[in-house]
């Protein structure tokens, strides 16, 4: 879905049939605001588009001056946004607004924040599919501009066979087996993942030739001796019970990828304010 039609089914949603009736009732229709998106805590700026496609949306002649775009670093005081315009279109777009960036921000800082714990040890973080309706790909470009990778975007770019198709296939040797015939009959080569959740899984799985293989709630030393067995043999990618306390040690084990779900699943958005400043300077324009 395009970011202008996600932005008008938010507006709509904030809006109604009338409008922010308090705007309406206590401001004259011609008076004019400057107003300042403030940071109140470091972070990663990302989903500056969807700011900027709300006032699009409500008022073209909303002045936006970004002074922090998607992927750089805030710290409390910063100032990351400017804009001037009618003091109603300003109040009316404000949550809105502040929604989108605030929480693909706080997508973009806890994906750093996690970047940073596993820096030195050549592994790359993860998102998964756990993301908002709607919003998937603004929170895998979230991922991307605090330092993370993309796992795949949909059911349809690649194959990851779970538990679920495990048991409902008859079990790992037939599903990687299907998935290989998939390829194929259909002349496509896309990368093929199996989960497992032990050694025994594993060895077992590696015999089927898939390209990655997801270690499911593996222990570290579990994964440390998942790493010696299919050295060379399958990329390894560990999923399941990480945390910040815990994924330094899990990074140091050889492994090639960890994915968090926590990272688009239930990220805090980032404490970002916008403050009426005032409404005489005039600020250029964001193109």
């Amino acid at each position: 879905m395009a970011i202008s039609e996600i932005v008008r089914i938010a507006l709509q949603e904030d809006l109604g049939e009338r409008g922010d009736v308090t705007s309406q009732a206590c401001l004259d229709a011609k008076r004019t605001s400057q107003a300042k998106v403030m940071a109140k805590q470091p972070g990663i700026i990302a989903g500056s588009e969807f700011f900027l496609q709300v006032f699009k949306h409500i008022d073209a002649e909303v002045k936006v001056h970004f002074l922090r775009t998607d992927g750089e670093r805030v710290v409390p005081g910063d100032k990351a946004a400017v804009l001037t315009g009618k003091s109603r279109s300003i109040l009316a777009g404000e949550r809105t607004a502040m929604n989108f960036i605030g929480h693909l921000s706080g997508v973009a800082t806890l994906t750093a924040r996690l970047v940073k714990l596993v820096e030195g040890t050549g592994v790359t973080i993860l998102d998964t599919r756990k993301t908002l309706p709607g919003l998937r790909l603004a929170e895998k470009a979230a991922v991307r501009f605090g330092g993370g990778a993309n796992h795949r975007i949909g059911l349809y770019d690649m194959m990851l066979i779970k538990e679920n198709h495990i048991a409902a296939a008859g079990g790992i040797k037939p599903a990687l087996a299907g998935a290989h015939k998939y390829n194929q009959e259909n002349n496509t080569e896309l990368k093929i993942e199996i989960e497992v959740t032990d050694i025994e899984e594993l060895m077992e799985a590696l015999k089927g030739k898939p390209d990655r293989i997801m270690l499911d709630n593996f222990s570290v030393e579990q994964v440390r001796e998942a790493v010696k067995i299919a050295k060379g043999k399958a990329e390894l990618e560990i999923s399941g019970g990480i945390n910040e306390s815990n994924i330094r040690v899990y990074a140091e084990t050889g492994a090639d990828f960890i994915s968090v779900g926590k990272i688009t699943a239930s990220a805090p958005a980032l404490d970002l304010s916008m403050l009426i400043e005032s409404n005489k300077q005039q600020v250029p324009s964001n193109k």
